[in-house]
């Protein structure tokens, strides 16, 4: 694939890893351009200040130049012109993954961390540890990590972290991404039934996480979760060294007196006791599972928990966007039922006496659907108020296939909730800004933009 190619284009460049990508190929001569349907701050500016040409909206005309590889993005689908012209002129094309796996990561000492929740932190905390090591290593993350600004680099260091999704890699490649990373050491933190869109139910999931697993070498390991019973079944290979961690008697890697406090969590292993700055048991086993990988890799206790001192988490995780009106208004990506749970019960940590309002914007391919129609209603217990929205893109889904809001909402009641169903950001932003007190905390829950809601609820509390 690599022989000859001069010239790269992007069908779908405003991502951050298609970016990221972009950029570290011109850095090594090649000529890259790209395209997206609708590129903004700050992948926008992140181009720009590269001088890398890239077009708003997708036309045969952005490949006329015939450029030696065409690197097709997971979001572009048959019927996307420059994909038609790519098929119809025989170029030669490849998905992102692929790209990487070939042109980066075959000659890396890669760690992959994968599992259903907990990815992005966990990588980001990996990276950060590795950083602060003095092992300047490359990584891709599904997130912005604060301390590194950035959600991807390239580096000649010989170690690569990777966060790697289960889902499939592009319209030509059904298969799950985290296929082509090439782990020596693999992370598994947890396995859940999610991405109901691909998946038809969890036996499904199981599957490509096994594949994944056969991917890691006799000469390398696989970490996993020993608390998790949708990962036991997975685990009994003989091909790699296993080891679990986690919190049970069994687990090689456990952590025994945790303490969870409202901002970061303690917990001990027997040879050191750590102290993260994240909340809730989810995070102790992100950690626990950071802690096994880096140890490993030959970093020491000290070395681990200087870079836990200073780690600031990732943009969009329990991201505080701003205090108006008394009113503190929270970012948070969950949209999975087990996420929404484990984020509320750490922000009850950290506002134990608050009123607690949680905001969710069912928009995922999986929440967007009923197959979790009745966890939702106990994935919000500790929350004192619920607002839902309309799932989003509803007219794609056929109606038998949608998730009821207002069923959910009758639940929720039917609970004990305040809860309530407006369908648009304009409601939503009047409702709370009409009962909102001060000292209550809001957190909206989405995988998207939201329409805007945070600031344009912050600027309504702030004009009350």
């Amino acid at each position: 694939m690599l022989a000859g190619i001069q010239s790269v284009h992007f069908v779908g460049i405003g991502g951050t890893a298609m970016a990221a990508t972009a950029a570290a190929l011109q850095e090594r001569g090649l000529t890259v351009t790209g395209s997206d349907q609708n590129v903004y701050p700050p992948m926008s500016t992140f181009l720009a200040e590269r001088g890398i040409a890239f077009s708003q909206g997708y036309s045969e005309r952005n490949l006329a130049h015939r450029p030696d590889l065409v690197v097709i993005g997971n979001a572009i689908s048959r019927g996307n012109p420059e994909a038609e012209y790519c098929l119809d002129h025989r170029l030669q094309f490849c998905s992102l993954p692929e790209l990487l796996r070939v042109w980066f990561l075959r000659t890396k000492r890669t760690i992959v961390v994968a599992g259903t929740h907990g990815k992005t932190t966990t990588t980001a905390l990996l990276a950060w540890v590795f950083e602060q090591a003095g092992l300047n290593p490359g990584f891709l993350i599904g997130g912005l990590p604060v301390n590194f600004g950035r959600g991807a680099r390239f580096t000649d260091s010989p170690w690569f972290i990777i966060e790697g999704d289960e889902y499939d890699t592009a319209f030509f490649d059904k298969r799950s991404k985290f296929i082509h990373y090439l782990p020596e050491v693999a992370i598994l933190n947890n396995l859940e039934f999610d991405h109901a869109d691909i998946f038809p139910d969890l036996a499904a999931v199981q599957r490509t996480f096994s594949h994944f697993i056969r991917l890691v070498p006799r000469n390398g390991l696989l970490l996993a979760n020993g608390d998790d019973p949708n990962l036991a079944p997975l685990l009994n290979v003989d091909f790699c060294p296993v080891k679990r961690f986690g919190l049970g008697d069994a687990n090689a890697v456990r952590a025994t007196n945790v303490r969870l406090g409202p901002t970061a969590s303690e917990f001990e292993t027997p040879s050191f006791k750590f102290r993260v700055s994240l909340p809730g048991e989810f995070n102790v086993r992100n950690a626990l599972g950071v802690v096994a990988a880096a140890k490993h890799c030959g970093l020491s206790n000290k070395q681990i928990q200087t870079a836990f001192d200073t780690f600031q988490g990732v943009q969009r995780r329990l991201q505080v966007r701003g205090v108006a009106g008394g009113v503190t208004v929270i970012d948070d990506f969950a949209h999975h039922p087990t996420a929404l749970r484990e984020t509320l019960r750490a922000l009850r940590l950290k506002y134990p006496q608050d009123r607690l309002w949680a905001i969710f914007e069912p928009r995922s391919n999986t929440t967007r659907r009923n197959v979790f129609q009745q966890e939702l209603v106990g994935a919000f217990a500790q929350a004192d108020r619920v607002v839902v929205a309309q799932v989003a893109r509803l007219e794609m889904l056929r109606p038998e296939e949608r998730l009821d809001p207002e069923r959910l909402i009758a639940d929720l009641r039917a609970a004990g909730k305040q809860a309530t169903y407006l369908p648009d950001v304009e409601a939503i932003v009047a409702h709370v800004a009409a009962q909102a007190e001060g000292g209550d905390v809001v957190v909206v829950f989405s995988n998207g933009g939201f329409g805007g809601i945070h600031d344009k609820l912050l600027a309504r509390l702030a004009r009350r």
